[in-house]
């Protein structure tokens, strides 16, 4: 069984562990916001994935990466959980980048350069917001972390993996080890923290007995059940927007574009993360009063460039650029533009930006470049599978629709239970190959725009 805690929801997938077939899938939606009381998740499974259960041997748990569950001495959360695109914590970011010796040092300990999204600068914003909330805080976990402890067997110690705890900023990825003199920094006093279990570990038992896999971080998890490779590129387009490939060696980019976690199975995971990504859609559907097939038609009746405009799409300020000041900005707007002119640009934006991740990311891997993979909801949209291989210039490889996170989780279980030395081999049936002629002009135009609201306030 694998279960994805993420941001919208809580999904479920009871799966044969010997072929990879999904035999059945629950699902419970998680409340809106940017902070969340971490009991909702359990709340969640508890509705939806509790019942699979019982008819699994092995059960692993792949969740949202970063996000703050503050824990008192007795177990119970100090305040709501912050959630990865909280950026109330940006300036806490940028003074302990200054605290480490600036945006290189800080990326070679950690592997990463703090930002907004990293749990360690979310810690400092409480201590320095919420001081009474801080001193409470005995233990600080993951959300993935959580959700484990809740099907572990009480009593069992607190743990969690490599890849989630690599995107905390008090983890050393290339060493593989806690740093927990960072966490008593950003938190201003000293914190306990889980302990590490190793890929294919048996982490823990339920209650009944039951095999629970260590788990890992929500991109760890989907690059595990998609069986990536090193030169792939897998695009999630969800919430957030991501770019990321497997690597055998660790990474430090001191730009802070490329974070260097670590990934499911012993090895790094390299990625860039954006903030904006399928809300860019859905927030265009809104304001042109269409749902999102409608458009997708808008989009797919207008011409390459979109007459003309362009779209900068930080509406919620940005991680990749770190611009978390930034708002959307539209040009090239015209008394010609139409409503599917707007509807594009949107697409076209999207399409921009995860291309911007991509080349970002094998720029610094240096790895030959492989297979580009396409997951996430707003994948499903034709407009978007039209736009992205025509922006990207290559062609994109679509799987078959699917709660790959959560596959990811469920071949993690299998291999706990198998005690094999790898993950077991499951096909991926149903690949889409996706291509259209290139449009450079449409990211050239992108990049003008990005590059002239770089300095703006």
């Amino acid at each position: 069984m694998g279960v994805d805690t993420s941001t919208q929801s809580t999904k479920s997938l009871l799966v044969d562990a010997e072929t990879g077939e999904v035999l059945e899938s629950a699902a419970a939606p998680h409340p809106v916001g940017t902070e969340v009381d971490p009991r909702a998740w359990t709340a969640a499974f508890d509705s939806s994935g509790a019942a699979l259960l019982p008819r699994a041997e092995a059960v692993s748990v792949a969740g949202q990466q970063h996000g703050m569950v503050a824990l008192d001495s007795a177990g119970e959360p100090v305040r709501d959980a912050l959630l990865w695109n909280d950026t109330r914590s940006a300036q806490a970011a940028l003074d302990l980048i200054e605290e480490m010796g600036g945006p290189a040092a800080c990326a070679e300990v950690t592997g990463s350069v703090m930002v907004a999204s990293i749990t360690a600068s979310k810690l400092r914003w409480m201590r320095d917001h919420e001081p009474e909330n801080a001193a409470r805080t005995a233990s600080v976990l993951l959300p993935h972390d959580y959700l484990s402890a809740h099907l572990a067997a009480p009593g069992t110690e607190p743990f969690t993996d490599a890849g989630d705890a690599s995107g905390t900023g008090y983890f050393a990825t290339a060493l593989g080890e806690w740093r927990p003199d960072l966490a008593a920094n950003a938190l201003g006093h000293e914190v306990a923290l889980p302990r590490i279990a190793g890929p294919g570990a048996v982490a823990a038992r339920t209650a009944a007995g039951q095999v629970v896999g260590a788990g890992t971080g929500d991109n760890a998890g989907a690059a595990l059940g998609l069986a990536l490779r090193p030169g792939d590129v897998l695009l999630s387009v969800g919430t957030s927007g991501v770019a990321s490939t497997v690597s055998a060696a660790p990474l430090a980019d001191p730009t802070g574009t490329v974070t260097g976690f670590a990934d499911a199975q012993g090895g790094f995971l390299p990625m860039v993360t954006t903030i904006n990504a399928a809300r860019i859609l859905d927030l265009q559907a809104a304001w042109l009063g269409v749902d999102v097939h409608g458009l997708a038609d808008l989009a797919l009746s207008s011409a390459p460039g979109a007459g003309g405009v362009t779209l900068s799409p930080y509406y919620g300020g940005e991680r990749s650029p770190n611009r978390p000041d930034a708002v959307g900005t539209w040009t090239g707007l015209r008394s010609t533009t139409t409503r599917a002119d707007l509807a594009r640009a949107a697409f076209e934006a999207l399409a921009c930006s995860l291309a911007d991740a991509a080349e970002q990311l094998q720029a610094l891997t240096g790895q030959e470049a492989g297979r580009v993979l396409l997951v996430g909801g707003a994948t499903r949209s034709p407009a978007l599978q039209q736009i992205l291989p025509a922006v990207l210039g290559r062609p994109v490889e679509l799987p078959p629709p699917g709660e790959y996170v959560a596959r990811g989780a469920a071949r993690q279980a299998a291999w706990a239970l198998s005690g094999a030395a790898t993950p077991p081999d499951w096909p991926m049936p149903g690949l889409k190959v996706l291509d259209a002629a290139p449009t450079p002009g449409v990211r050239e135009a992108y990049l003008e725009l990005k590059e002239a609201t770089a300095t703006w306030a």
